[in-house]
């Protein structure tokens, strides 16, 4: 973590007021409501609107699960965003993804043993985070495994995360108790 208190408040559950409690209140009725939302609810209108987009990247995105955490853990590596990363190390592990998976988007692409597909979609998140911009060679491999529908939705995915990154480490999120931290120790 770049901070160890936050810059932003998280809103505890008594500070919510009618605009918080209606983004809240249905992120509560399936759990708990993590810190990422709870900071977001200062600004109720602007996590609504952003919600729309993080709900597609996340949920109805047309990569592959694995294919899209690794990329996420990758762009939350690169932007040392122990929250995303950590977060998105839970959601890995719910996909199937492997430790050793997992741990690859620490490594990057030239990790050993890699698919290919691993290997382009890691240097893809490297150049569009290096450059904003894939490269034809990483493009071209890229299409042989993913349809047009998908590359969209890779560099979207990318864009996405990195700007969540910049908010949570800017913002100084925190932890949530049991998210694993950079080396796969769970925290308190």
């Amino acid at each position: 973590m770049r901070m160890t208190t936050p810059r932003i408040q998280p809103l505890a559950d008594d500070q919510w007021d009618d605009d918080a409690r209606a983004l809240l209140a249905p992120i509560a009725q399936n759990g708990r409501v993590l810190n990422i939302f709870r900071t977001l609810a200062n600004h109720s209108g602007l996590a609504r609107r952003w919600m729309v987009f993080a709900n597609h990247i996340l949920g109805k995105s047309t990569l592959s699960e694995q294919a899209r955490e690794l990329v996420i853990l990758r762009i939350g590596y690169l932007c040392q965003s122990g929250y995303e990363w950590g977060q998105h190390v839970v959601i890995a592990r719910r996909a199937g993804m492997t430790d050793d998976e997992i741990l690859s988007s620490k490594s990057g692409p030239e990790t050993p043993g890699l698919s290919p597909l691993y290997r382009l979609l890691l240097q893809a998140t490297d150049e569009l985070h290096a450059d904003a911009h894939i490269t034809d060679v990483t493009w071209e491999g890229l299409t042989e495994h993913l349809n047009q529908q998908q590359m969209m939705d890779l560099v979207f995915t990318v864009g996405q995360y990195n700007l969540v990154s910049m908010a949570l480490n800017s913002f100084g999120v925190q932890l949530d108790a049991g998210v694993p931290d950079w080396d796969l120790g769970v925290t308190s």
